[in-house]
């Protein structure tokens, strides 16, 4: 049965999406079977994976008010060997509304996913910038919420709001939910600021927190202009070989 992993913070700009992208694709590197679902109506997972979000038939908003099922609207990655994508784009913007209305409306993308989660070893869902309910669908999907935080003062804000969320879907939701750890991002070793967030984050964050700490890379900002993860837009860039470690960590966290 696959890991589902939901990648989550609320603030924007940490990286989230990049770390969603390029993990996965990772992954898929490693031989990994991977799907990754878009869950951010921003549809920019979709897009830097070089999927064209403006022109698609079916994506997570058909799937989620029942207009199809998940095989008709995932895709696969060109390039990328071994990774799919369950894409996005801003008419899912207008399903928290139409969800609303509905019976175990939390339980939509879960019993979605039930039908494919054995076809894969992860699935990884990228949250949108919010704390609503297409990220409390994505967690009570997941087993595990993996939070990027970047390397700023402001790293811990909103994260005590992230945490009672978690929380409060394993006391209502989903009791196997898990928090799978945090991921330092956009770290620029010529400033003292990024080692001091660090440590604070390390001293005040009672949580697991990966070893590998992504840089802050031009190189991986380029990339979804070019709709590439970054192994593939520039293999040797010290981008690449962050997630490539970062995928390498979470690999042999699940085979503990």
């Amino acid at each position: 049965m696959g890991r589902v992993i939901a990648i989550a913070n609320q603030k924007g700009g940490v990286g989230k999406t990049t770390t969603s992208i390029n993990l996965a694709a990772c992954l898929a590197e490693a031989g990994k079977k991977v799907l990754l679902i878009d869950c951010d109506p921003q549809g920019n997972a979709t897009s830097g994976l070089g999927i064209d979000k403006d022109h698609l038939e079916n994506t997570i908003y058909e799937l989620l008010v029942d207009e199809c099922g998940i095989r008709q609207a995932m895709r696969a990655v060109d390039g990328a060997e071994n990774l799919t994508v369950l894409p996005s784009n801003v008419n899912l913007a207008g399903a928290e509304v139409e969800l609303l209305e509905l019976d175990e409306k939390e339980y939509i993308l879960r019993n979605a996913v039930d039908y494919i989660r054995d076809d894969y070893d992860y699935i990884l869902i990228d949250c949108p910038p919010s704390l609503n309910i297409l990220t409390v669908n994505a967690m009570t999907t997941a087993d595990s919420v993996l939070v990027p935080i970047q390397c700023e003062y402001y790293a811990l804000e909103g994260m005590s709001q992230l945490i009672h969320t978690i929380e409060l879907v394993q006391e209502r939701l989903n009791p196997d939910l898990t928090m799978d750890g945090v991921v330092f991002t956009m770290y620029d070793a010529r400033t003292n600021l990024s080692a001091d967030v660090v440590a604070s984050v390390r001293e005040n964050l009672n949580t697991k927190i990966y070893n590998t700490i992504i840089p802050r890379n031009i190189r991986l900002a380029e990339a979804p202009s070019h709709g590439l993860p970054i192994h593939l837009y520039d293999s040797r860039s010290s981008g690449a070989e962050s997630y490539r470690n970062l995928a390498r960590e979470v690999i042999e966290r699940k085979d503990i």
